[in-house]
């Protein structure tokens, strides 16, 4: 007979016990929660065939705006130039091909903080290849980047040599395309540059370099500034140069001063017609992502005309962008936005960033820079010095525009091969 010592006893082990192993259930969960939160899983991009029915249903019942009164574009996308290309929209554009030319590649989802993150990863044969996160941009996608991805990872089948090639890594930017939309604040250019290392790192890369345009910049940009260990240098096309003193002057609307140089000269007078005539979108994004998101998530045909106008402005084109890029090429990249509903989530990072991104940044890890012939600006030499202390490459080329990439695929390779090369180990 258990006396109630004995009882007493046999309790206090029974809970011992129980506890041990509640916490070992509860461990093992919490590991296994880590595990499943940290996990790569594969993605294929299927649109429904209901979305593409309706989206080109609402294009074909378009409510056109009256033609411009003017002869130029100095009021925006013109009505004969967006009627031409919505009218293939709704009757001759296939977004099958579009998904396609993504399925082609080899396609993720990863959780970083809680978003899910989509990403291209395509390896190259190389054993020794140098890996390289490339960031798209604003109204860009990885549809810009496609086209750099056989070059870079077989650059021997593109006029390269075996030891220039590269792992390619190219996500998409929280809240757009196949990643997920922020509910909360924060998801800014800092937060993406730290997601991207924890990216990187998970993909098993203990180092690797960092390329972008457009917001790809910003966040190459702020990835040097964090350092993080295994990120061995950057190159950027649309580098953050403009010296403090210079930036006050552009911001009060002075005239371009005396005593810059010709390159500096040029490059004050493009952000001031950026500024004052270009910028207007920016703004808008800035201050009111919500407000303007309402039309471009409602009208199909708002939005086209919203990147159509950038496509003109920012291509090598004389403001004709059908010459740097087929309609296939800006549908595929509209189309993206559209089906995946993200123009609102996209504009968002300009109310997130809220700050100059010309502006001399203080870098002082290698980095690279080519300079396009069509970008927003030509940043000097004497300005890029200044900012990235660590310059290893500076290069001006004659062809190409802000979608560098998307462009001139062959030429901008050719740059990152050049660029990196005195960082491969």
């Amino acid at each position: 007979m258990k006396t109630n010592k004995h009882i007493l006893i046999s309790k206090i082990i029974t809970g011992v016990f129980v506890l041990l192993t509640a916490t070992g259930f509860a461990q093992t969960n919490t590991i296994a929660n880590a595990q499943a939160s940290n996990a790569i899983r594969p993605f294929h991009a299927h649109i429904s065939d209901e979305a593409v029915a309706d989206l080109r249903q609402r294009v074909q019942a378009t409510r056109w705006a009256e033609k411009e009164t003017v002869t130029d574009r100095s009021q925006g996308a013109q009505l004969e130039k967006i009627q031409a290309l919505v009218k293939y929209w709704g009757t001759g554009y296939n977004w099958r091909k579009a998904e396609d030319k993504l399925n082609a590649l080899p396609q993720f989802i990863t959780s970083i903080d809680g978003l899910d993150i989509h990403f291209i990863h395509v390896r190259s044969k190389n054993p020794n290849a140098l890996p390289v996160i490339i960031t798209h941009g604003w109204p860009g996608s990885v549809f810009e980047l496609l086209k750099i991805v056989g070059p870079l990872t077989d650059p021997e089948a593109y006029g390269g040599r075996k030891e220039d090639s590269f792992d390619v890594i190219i996500p998409s930017m929280p809240g757009y395309g196949f990643s997920g939309k922020p509910t909360v604040t924060g998801w800014n250019a800092d937060h993406i540059a730290r997601a991207w290392d924890v990216l990187m790192k998970r993909l098993g890369y203990k180092n690797y370099v960092s390329q972008g345009g457009d917001w790809g910049s910003v966040v190459a940009d702020k990835m040097a500034a964090q350092k993080p260990v295994g990120l061995l240098g950057i190159h950027v096309n649309m580098p953050a140069t403009v010296p403090a003193d210079v930036a006050k002057l552009l911001a009060s609307g002075s005239p371009v001063p005396a005593n810059l140089s010709a390159k500096e000269k040029a490059a004050y007078q493009s952000l001031n017609n950026l500024y004052t005539r270009g910028g207007g979108y920016a703004g808008i994004m800035v201050t009111r992502p919500q407000t303007i998101g309402y039309s471009l998530s409602d009208s199909p045909v708002g939005l086209a005309s919203w990147f159509y106008d950038k496509f003109a402005d920012w291509t090598y084109s004389g403001g004709d962008p059908e010459k740097s890029l087929t309609k296939d090429e800006m549908l595929d990249d509209i189309s993206l936005y559209w089906l995946t509903n993200t123009a609102t989530s996209g504009a968002q990072l300009y109310w997130e960033n809220n700050a100059n991104n010309f502006n001399a940044v203080d870098i002082s890890i290698p980095a690279a820079i080519t300079v396009f012939p069509g970008e927003i600006y030509q940043a000097p030499k004497s300005w890029a010095e200044k900012s990235y202390h660590k310059l290893i490459y500076f290069h001006e080329v004659n062809k190409g525009g802000h979608f560098a990439a998307w462009e001139e695929p062959q030429l901008f390779a050719e740059e990152l091969r050049a660029a990196f090369k005195s960082l491969r180990k």
